[in-house]
């Protein structure tokens, strides 16, 4: 009886994994095409682009687009059996370097975006004066360097048709797979989003001190805000939101992958492996949730800024195509 419902334990997780690949993923790569789509084509207006925070946006969507691309349409042909990805070593391991360094890519240019704007809010004016197109532009050159440095060890880790693995192309020794783990879950989720964190408290810290001393001013007349000011603080909102929720979907493939790793050596019967291969499924499809949200977060707590350039777009294809 103990075996039997093993048995059928184990089946039913692995049925679960894959229509959760089969028929999630879809979802997800509809959600997340259209909306980097529309995302890239709002970002790349001069309006938008021309700023540090924005371009930085921009740069974290065609990430993600990629990233969705390369990731999500294979793990919807798996569903299937029709991954080649699982049978051919080197699309395997072009695979999953693609998929690690837009990864990567997404996420450190919202940790730099961050970084943008506590030196915009800042009242010093040297740090005020860094946060500039062309600093933005040199960090993601910066960030191309490092995520292919990091992950270059793919080519050498991954190998396809791998049997006692959460994935058929995955890292071939516990070595391999170990250190992998590890330098996702550290440099592509834990220190960007703890930095993103950080620099998004010191900007808020920055803004109420700005507040606190237009406060303090004797003039009875309010300024009215500048349209540049106006922007920063709506590119900050858009931020502060999409910290949060990222930080929501990504966690959790962190820690799976630190529990995967000190638990390595562990003997687990079929049920649990079954179970733990259905963990990973989830949690890594969550992570493309994060991929395909920003579209969503800029347009419902963007204010007028992006929502309005979302229209302009709206308007050129309408005059495009009447």
């Amino acid at each position: 009886m103990s075996t039997s419902t093993d048995a059928n334990i184990t089946v039913y997780w692995n049925n679960a994994s894959s229509s959760m690949n089969r028929y999630f993923s879809i979802f997800l790569f509809l959600f997340g095409t259209i909306g980097n789509i529309l995302n890239i084509l709002v970002l790349f207006q001069r309006e938008l682009r021309t700023n540090s925070c924005s371009f930085l946006f921009l740069i974290s969507s065609i990430a993600n687009l990629v990233a969705i691309l390369s990731g999500l349409t294979t793990r919807m042909l798996s569903g299937w059996a029709l991954d080649l990805t699982n049978t051919i070593d080197w699309l395997c391991k072009l695979r999953a370097f693609i998929v690690f360094v837009s990864r990567n890519i997404a996420l450190l240019s919202i940790m730099f975006a961050a970084l943008d704007r506590w030196l915009s809010s800042s009242i010093n004016v040297h740090r005020r004066h860094m946060s500039t197109l062309k600093n933005a532009q040199r960090a993601v050159i910066l960030l191309l360097i490092f995520s292919s440095i990091i992950y270059s060890p793919i080519f050498y880790c991954y190998k396809a048709n791998l049997i006692n693995a959460p994935l058929k192309c995955y890292g071939e020794t516990n070595i391999c797979r170990i250190s992998n783990d590890l330098i996702y879950a550290c440099c592509t989720i834990l220190f960007p989003i703890l930095l993103m964190s950080l620099f998004g408290i010191m900007t808020i810290t920055n803004i109420r001190h700005v507040q606190s001393r237009a406060n303090m001013t004797n003039s009875i007349e309010r300024l009215p805000i500048s349209k540049k000011k106006k922007v920063d603080r709506q590119l900050s909102l858009m931020l502060f939101i999409q910290i949060i929720l990222l930080a929501l979907f990504t966690l959790p493939q962190a820690i799976q992958k630190l529990y995967s790793t000190i638990t390595a050596n562990q003997i687990l019967t079929p049920a649990q492996s079954a179970f733990n291969n259905f963990l990973f499924n989830l949690v890594l499809l969550l992570t493309y949730v994060a991929n395909g949200m920003p579209f969503y977060i800029y347009t419902l707590s963007g204010g007028t800024v992006f929502r309005n350039a979302l229209i302009q777009l709206f308007r050129k294809l309408n005059q495009i195509h009447p």
